[in-house]
């Protein structure tokens, strides 16, 4: 089933306002702060979203949906986004507009040779590029008249997603901590918390990253990771 494309029954009109009305954007990304984020601006956006926390979820949705737009984290927790982006590039009929996201602009490479259109550098602060982004990839035909300016919303999402994102990290690191396990909770902790200014986590996700490449001794970082992360969670009890 074709979401927004020339298939579907009724077609809305962009417009300056809202120039991604019409358009269905599938995220697949494994925060659910980060996903509110891009949430609140496809609402303003004039844009339907739908949510994929994983390869897994995303193939399965692209077997019965056919988004116009599909943003991909480049790390999710059952591989790396760029084998998604692979197969979407290659197939046919092609989404319209493929994009890479990721707050380790090292990714970049990495998606656009997997055939992406664009890349999405996090945390995506602002709505117009947000926007113009997507508006730049699209069909003529599916844009509004001319590519306009929009005043930039204060973006503001909902707390509690942050919250659930370090209770889903705590799940992680209560598994067994094998270095895929360690590098997935670096790299996800290192975006969620850049995307919601708490430096404390993200420099101590970054000193865990930085220890696992170097090879060098990782329990006290891990576990200084993991006791932060359960502070999150205790402030979660006294909200």
């Amino acid at each position: 089933m074709d979401d927004s494309g020339p298939f579907a029954t009724t077609v809305a009109t962009p417009t300056a306002t809202r120039p991604l009305l019409g358009q269905t954007i599938l995220v697949v990304e494994d925060s659910r702060y980060a996903c509110d984020v891009i949430r609140l601006m496809c609402m303003h956006s004039g844009a339907r979203i739908r949510r994929a926390d994983c390869l897994k979820s995303a193939r399965r949705h692209l077997q019965i949906y056919r988004p116009s737009v599909i943003l991909v984290d480049m790390g999710l927790p059952d591989g790396s986004g760029a084998d998604l982006i692979a197969e979407l590039s290659n197939a046919s009929p092609r989404i319209c507009v493929i994009l890479g996201m990721s707050g380790d602009d090292c990714t970049k490479t990495d998606a656009l040779g997997a055939g992406a259109d664009g890349f999405l550098a996090k945390p995506i602060a602002s709505m117009s590029f947000f926007q113009r982004s997507i508006l730049e990839l699209l069909p003529e035909d599916r844009r509004p008249s001319g590519l306009h300016s929009v005043r930039d919303e204060v973006i503001q999402p909902d707390p509690m997603a942050y919250q659930d994102d370090m209770a889903h990290i705590a799940d992680v690191l209560a598994g067994p901590n094998d270095h895929r396990t360690l590098d997935y909770a670096a790299q996800f902790l290192c975006g969620v918390a850049r995307e919601a200014d708490d430096n404390v986590l993200a420099e101590a996700a970054r000193q865990l990253a930085r220890s696992r490449a170097h090879g060098t001794p990782i329990t006290a970082q891990a576990a200084k990771v993991a006791g932060i992360v359960q502070d999150r969670l205790e402030q979660r009890e006294a909200i």
